[in-house]
C-alpha cells in the first residue's frame, strides 16, 4: 500500500526561499531508491533474471538538509514464486504479490509522487542515488526492455552512493565490496535495529549516510553522475585499436537473424562502447550465433558476465569472458573502402546477398525503390568482390534511420533480373569480417593438416584396443586429457590421441585414444570411467579401431550400433610411392576422405613427415584424355576439378604450398577432357613439412 504523500509545510514557511538563501552548496533533490526482486539479494541483485518486487524511496534536498516522506510499494511480478532468501528477508507472499499493481503503473505512482515531494522540499530537477548499480543497470532496465516499457529519462543517470562514499573515505574497502551497513558502520552512526520492514531500513540509513557525507568536504560530492547509455552507437573498429580484455565478453547461442541492435538489447542497462558489437561468421559467411561485445569498462563486463543463460526470446544466452585480440581480430579492419563506408554516424546497415554479378550501383538503388533511399546514394553502398576484382553477390547499403531500414526489409527476397535478393541486417563488424575474408582468400583454398587424408594408417580390427572418451569439457586440450588418464597415458600410441570436432569445427566433447594393446584400454577404462575433468564426469569406454575409423570419417557410434558416414570409402591403396608400370595409372585424393575427416591433432609423439599419403583411383574416361608422355612418368598424378577459370599456375601451387615439389614437376599442367580441368604432375614422394 502507497504511504500517503507528505504534508505541506507549515504556513509562513517558504521552502524554496529558505533553500535559496542557505548558503550551503550541494547537489540537487536526492530520491533515495531501494528495491528488490523475487530471488537474489545482495550483490547477485539481478543475476538470475527475475521481476521487480519491491521498491521503496524517499527524497532528500541536501542544502537545506529536509527529507521527503518515506514511500513503499509492491510490485506484481509474472512469475510469483519467491526464493527462499527473499521469502526470508523480505516476509512477503505471493498473494501479497498477487494484489499488487504492475511494474508500469508502479513507475506513474513513482513520478508523481517524487514530483509531489520535489516540489514541497523546494523543487528543481532530481537525480536517483542507489546502493551500487545493480538495481538500475540489471533489473529495471533488463526488466524494462523485456516488457516493452519505456523508462523516464530520470533513469538514465544516477548516483552510487558506494562511489561517493568511496570518494569522501578512500582509505576504506573497495567501493564494489561497501553495503549500506558497513558505510553506516564506519561513518559510526547509530541506526535503528528495530526496523524489521523490508527495504525501509535501507532507505533511511541510506539518507542517514548522505547527510553525513554532506556535513564532511562535499566539494566533490555528487557531481559525475552513472551514465546509462540509451542508444547503441555503431562505428568501426581499427585492427591497430588496442582492446582491453577486461571489457570484452563473447556471448554465444544467438538466434542467427539477432543485430547488433538486438544484442545492445539483451545488455540493455550496460554501456556498450561505441561499435561495440562484433557479430561473428561462419566459414561460409553466415553468423554462427556468436558476438562479441567490448564494454566502456570493467565494472560493466564483470555485470554482463552475470547475464549468463539469461533469456533472449525463447533461447539463452552463455556469456564468457574473451579477449581484446579476439575482438579486434573479428571487428577490425584496414580497407579505407570500409572506413570511408562506415565513417558515416547513426547509419543502419544492412546486407543483401545473391545480386547477380553483372549488377551495379544503379541496378540496386531501382531494386530498393525510391521509398527507402540509401544514404548518399551510390556512395551509401559498399560490393563484396574477390581479390581480382570479381563480385561476390554481396553488398552493404546504409540507410539514415530505422524506419527507411523497415521499408528496405520488406523487399527481402524480393527479385532482381532473374535472382531473389536477401535482406539481412548488419553490422560494422560484419562488414570488416565479410570484405577481411575475400580479401585474404586465395583464388584456391589451400588444403589444412585436418582436410588431408590420414598420414599413417588406421588398421582395420575388432579387437578392442581404443578407448572413447565422452562428456569430454568443450575446453578441454590434449595435455588435460594426459593428465586426467594419469598412467595410462604412457600406453598411448604414437599420434593416438584423436579429438572429434562437429560440423563447425568445435569440439564435440568426444576423443579416442588408441592404446598399446586391448588389455592396457580395458585397464584405462576401469582406471579413469566416469572420472571428474573441469567439474564434469567423463565416461571412458572401449572400443575398437574400426568403430574409431567410422566416427572419425563423418560415422555415428551409439547404444544401437554403428551408423556409417555420410558417404562411403572406397577402398585405399596401399600408402606407397605407386611405381611405373607398362599400364599408366592415376590417383587422386578422395574428396569423401577430405569431406568427412572431423579429426583434430595426433598426440603425444610431435608430427612427422608422411612418407606416404593413399590416394584413389582416377576414373578411366579421364585418364584416357591424359597424354601417355606425362603418364609414363615414375609418380603420381592429382586431379582437380572445379578449377577457376581465372586460375593461374601460382593459384594451382598454393594448394600444395605444405609440400615439396620437384622443380621439374612445376610445368606439367596438363588439360584433361574440357579446358577448365587441369592435371598436376605429382612429385615421385609426397613430403610434408
Amino acid at each position: 500500500m502507497t504511504p500517503p504523500p507528505p504534508q505541506p509545510p507549515p504556513s509562513g514557511t517558504n521552502p524554496a526561499a529558505d533553500s535559496a538563501a542557505d548558503p550551503r552548496p550541494g547537489p540537487g533533490p536526492l530520491v533515495v531508491l531501494f528495491g528488490a526482486t523475487a530471488g537474489a539479494l545482495g550483490p547477485d541483485l539481478g543475476s538470475d533474471e527475475t521481476d521487480l518486487i519491491l521498491l521503496v524511496w524517499q527524497v532528500v534536498e541536501p542544502r537545506s538538509r529536509q527529507v521527503g516522506t518515506l514511500h513503499k510499494s509492491l510490485v506484481r511480478a509474472e512469475a510469483a514464486a519467491l526464493s527462499p532468501q527473499c521469502r526470508e528477508a523480505s516476509g512477503l507472499s505471493a498473494d501479497s504479490l498477487a494484489r499488487a499493481e504492475p511494474l508500469d503503473k508502479v513507475l506513474q505512482q513513482f513520478s508523481q509522487l517524487v514530483s509531489g515531494d520535489v516540489a514541497l522540499l523546494g523543487g528543481g530537477p532530481y537525480m536517483l542515488c542507489t546502493d551500487g548499480q545493480q538495481l538500475l543497470r540489471q533489473v529495471l532496465h533488463p526488466e524494462a526492455s523485456r516488457k516493452n516499457l519505456v523508462l523516464p529519462d530520470t533513469f538514465f543517470s544516477f548516483y552510487d552512493l558506494r562511489r561517493e562514499f568511496h570518494v569522501q573515505h578512500p582509505s576504506s574497502r573497495p567501493a564494489r565490496d561497501l553495503t549500506v551497513a558497513t558505510m553506516a558502520q564506519d561513518l559510526g552512526l547509530e541506526t535503528d535495529a528495530t526496523e524489521d520492514d523490508f527495504g525501509v531500513w535501507e532507505v533511511k540509513t541510506m539518507v542517514a549516510v548522505i547527510l553525513h557525507l554532506l556535513d564532511g568536504p562535499s566539494g566533490q560530492l555528487f557531481s559525475k553522475p552513472e551514465v546509462v547509455k540509451q542508444k547503441y552507437e555503431t562505428g568501426p573498429c581499427s585492427k591497430a585499436d588496442v582492446v582491453d580484455s577486461e571489457t570484452v565478453v563473447r556471448a554465444r547461442g544467438l538466434p542467427w537473424q539477432s543485430s547488433d541492435q538486438d544484442v545492445a538489447r539483451f545488455f540493455k542497462g550496460l554501456n556498450i562502447a561505441r561499435g561495440g558489437v562484433a557479430l561473428c561468421l561462419n566459414a561460409q559467411g553466415r553468423r554462427n550465433g556468436e558476438a562479441l561485445i567490448r564494454f566502456v569498462d570493467s565494472e560493466q563486463r564483470d555485470l554482463a558476465l552475470q547475464r549468463h543463460k539469461h533469456h533472449m526470446g525463447v533461447r539463452y544466452i552463455e556469456v564468457y569472458k574473451a579477449t581484446g585480440e579476439e575482438f579486434v581480430k573479428i571487428a577490425g579492419g584496414t580497407s579505407l573502402e570500409v572506413a570511408r563506408f562506415l565513417s558515416r554516424e547513426d547509419q543502419v546497415i544492412l546486407r543483401l546477398r545473391g545480386l547477380p554479378f553483372s549488377a551495379g550501383p544503379a541496378d540496386v538503388l531501382g531494386f530498393l525503390g525510391p521509398e527507402c533511399p540509401v544514404t548518399g546514394g551510390a556512395e551509401g553502398l559498399l560490393f563484396v568482390r574477390h581479390p581480382d576484382g570479381r563480385p561476390t553477390g554481396d553488398a552493404f547499403a546504409l540507410f539514415a534511420c530505422e524506419e527507411l531500414a523497415q521499408a528496405a526489409l520488406r523487399r527481402h527476397k524480393g527479385t532482381l533480373g532473374k535472382r531473389y535478393i536477401e535482406l539481412f541486417r548488419s553490422t560494422a563488424a560484419e562488414v570488416q569480417q565479410v570484405l577481411n575474408r575475400y580479401a585474404s582468400s586465395p583464388l584456391l583454398p589451400t588444403l589444412t593438416a585436418p582436410l588431408l587424408p590420414i598420414p599413417f594408417p588406421l588398421a582395420a580390427g575388432t579387437g578392442r584396443d581404443c578407448v572413447r572418451l565422452r562428456g569430454l569439457p568443450y575446453t578441454a586440450t590434449i595435455e588435460d586429457i594426459l593428465s586426467f588418464l594419469g598412467e595410462a597415458a604412457a600406453d598411448i600410441r604414437p599420434h593416438g590421441v584423436h579429438m572429434v570436432l562437429n560440423q563447425q569445427g568445435r569440439p564435440s566433447g568426444d576423443a579416442f585414444i588408441q592404446m598399446t594393446s586391448a588389455e592396457r584400454a580395458l585397464a584405462a577404462a576401469q582406471r579413469c570411467h566416469k572420472k571428474a575433468m573441469k567439474e564434469r564426469y567423463v565416461e571412458v569406454v572401449p572400443c575398437s579401431t574400426e568403430e574409431m575409423s567410422h566416427v572419425l570419417m563423418g560415422g555415428t557410434l551409439g547404444r544401437s550400433g554403428m551408423s556409417p558416414p555420410p558417404c562411403k570409402l572406397p577402398s585405399l591403396l596401399p600408402a606407397a610411392r605407386v611405381p611405373a608400370a607398362p599400364t599408366p595409372v592415376a590417383y587422386y585424393p578422395g574428396p569423401a576422405t577430405q569431406l568427412y575427416m572431423n579429426y583434430t591433432a595426433y598426440y603425444p609423439s610431435p608430427p612427422v613427415s608422411p612418407t606416404t599419403v593413399g590416394y584413389l583411383t582416377t576414373p578411366p574416361a579421364a585418364l584416357a584424355s591424359a597424354p601417355t608422355s606425362v603418364l609414363s612418368q615414375p609418380g603420381a598424378l592429382v586431379r582437380m576439378q572445379g578449377v577457376p577459370y581465372t586460375a593461374g599456375m601460382k593459384d594451382l601451387l598454393s594448394v600444395f604450398q605444405a609440400y615439396q615439389l620437384a622443380p621439374d614437376d612445376y610445368t606439367s599442367l596438363m588439360p584433361v577432357g574440357d579446358p577448365p580441368r587441369t592435371v598436376l604432375q605429382a612429385p615421385k614422394e609426397w613430403v610434408c613439412l
